[in-house]
């Protein structure tokens, strides 16, 4: 990157674009870092290099991540909480360790979602 100082960032890849943005917010050093759908228009290549970046971050700080991609919650989630939204209000139907959301979901909502019934 240290070539491209002064090109826009709109040349850049999508990943490079999304790694460009996790340096810039951990430059920072927050202690929580809250990522919106992180790989949403990123190939399957450039999600697992942004997958394993976050992944080498949590020892040091809190990420939190906003996904519809239940395969990627499954890969790189300690904890998972599934939101659902009745009459426009948004609600947490369940929360709790991601293989125990996974493996045997207690809420109807979260075993259709999982099942690919509902969502």
């Amino acid at each position: 990157m240290k070539d491209r100082l002064h090109q826009p960032a709109h040349v850049l890849s999508g990943g490079q674009q999304q790694r460009l943005c996790l340096a810039r917010a951990l430059a920072l050093r927050p202690e929580v870092l809250l990522l919106d759908e992180p790989c949403s228009a990123l190939d399957p290549i450039a999600s697992g290099v942004v997958e394993d970046l976050v992944a080498s971050l949590t020892p040091e700080l809190t990420v939190v991540i906003v996904t519809h991609n239940l395969a990627q919650a499954r890969r790189i989630a300690d904890e998972v909480a599934v939101f659902w939204s009745d009459d426009g209000c948004g609600r947490l139907v369940q929360h709790g360790r991601t293989e125990q959301i996974f493996q045997a979901p207690s809420h109807s909502i979260t075993q259709a979602y999982i099942a690919g019934v509902r969502g």
